[in-house]
């Protein structure tokens, strides 16, 4: 279990919004990032500092944060200060709050896309929980006990069909990688943008931000993809059977978010274990070696010193 700490105005409905999604296993609304002391709902609205906040616990091998962020920008105005709909106070202000380091390279690639959505710097705080304090027991799940409750967000965003889901994460990663990573298609050979790319870095998945695998152990297989000889580690991919198309293959897909990814075969070098990763461009995303300790994969340069 994972857990994100998300204020977007008050937090009735956001509460609820989250709550229907799967994969997400509890939510609480309290006061965030303000002073060291438990305030009451009397002393927020008086702007104490601290902002209206949900807690969501998730498990991330069934929804990504990613996803969940791409559904908090959803349902804010990420340029509007100290505001959400009619709501308007300190209190109100959006952010996106964080207790866990490794957190933070998903959160960036994510925010810096909305950003560049929105073509204006987001007023969407970024930064650790400093401190979380839960609301009162008659905030909690408000907008079940109370239907008719007011709440800034629109209905109709409570209830989310599938196909709108979907539409979300395409609007992120782009036509050709939702189309790879989500329904299995393949690019074409010597057209991704990694094929012939041998800059010194890490390759992570492009949905979720998970490292897959580096450019030490990338090699030019002449097939037409990117090719690894082995992940950034084990547990960073699922293996699976693959029959589809006529064929007997292997499929390799990233653990956690389950991203198609391409397929492993037994004809790579003999010297670093004979695998071939068959990799499609469109599902990884490179962050180059001198940019790791800024995007949050610090853990990952001693890698590159063996």
């Amino acid at each position: 279990m994972k857990t994100i700490y998300l204020a977007g105005g008050c937090f009735w409905g956001m509460q609820k919004f989250f709550d229907q999604f799967d994969g997400v296993i509890s939510t609480e609304v309290g006061y965030a990032n303000g002073p060291d002391a438990a305030p009451s709902y009397q002393d927020v609205c008086a702007s104490s500092g601290h902002a209206e906040t949900v807690r969501i616990n998730y498990d991330p091998g069934a929804i990504s944060l990613s996803t969940l962020l791409d559904y908090y920008f959803m349902v804010i105005d990420p340029l509007s200060v100290n505001r959400q709909g009619n709501d308007v106070g300190i209190q109100y202000r959006t952010g996106i709050y964080y207790t866990d380091p490794l957190q933070l390279p998903e959160i960036q690639a994510v925010y810096q896309a909305w950003q560049t959505k929105a073509g204006a710097k987001l007023a969407v705080e970024l930064m650790p929980l400093h401190n979380f304090y839960s609301a009162e027991a008659y905030h909690q799940k408000y907008l079940d006990k109370n239907p008719n409750g007011y709440c800034h967000i629109p209905r109709i965003m409570f209830g989310l069909s599938e196909a709108e889901k979907a539409a979300v994460l395409r609007s992120r990663i782009g036509d050709l990688a939702y189309e790879v990573t989500q329904n299995a298609a393949t690019e074409r050979a010597f057209t991704g943008k990694y094929d012939a790319f041998f800059e010194k870095g890490l390759y992570v998945d492009v949905v979720s931000g998970k490292a897959l695998f580096t450019s030490m152990d990338k090699f030019d297989s002449g097939c037409g993809w990117p090719a690894f000889t082995k992940p950034v580690a084990k547990d960073a991919v699922v293996e699976k059977a693959d029959a589809s198309h006529g064929m007997n293959r292997i499929e390799v897909r990233s653990s956690g978010t389950d991203s198609h990814l391409g397929h492993v075969f037994n004809d790579g070098p003999a010297d670093s274990g004979g695998l071939r990763y068959c990799i499609n461009s469109a599902a990884l995303r490179f962050v180059p070696y001198d940019e790791l300790e800024r995007q949050g994969y610090g853990a990952y340069k001693a890698l590159f010193d063996k």
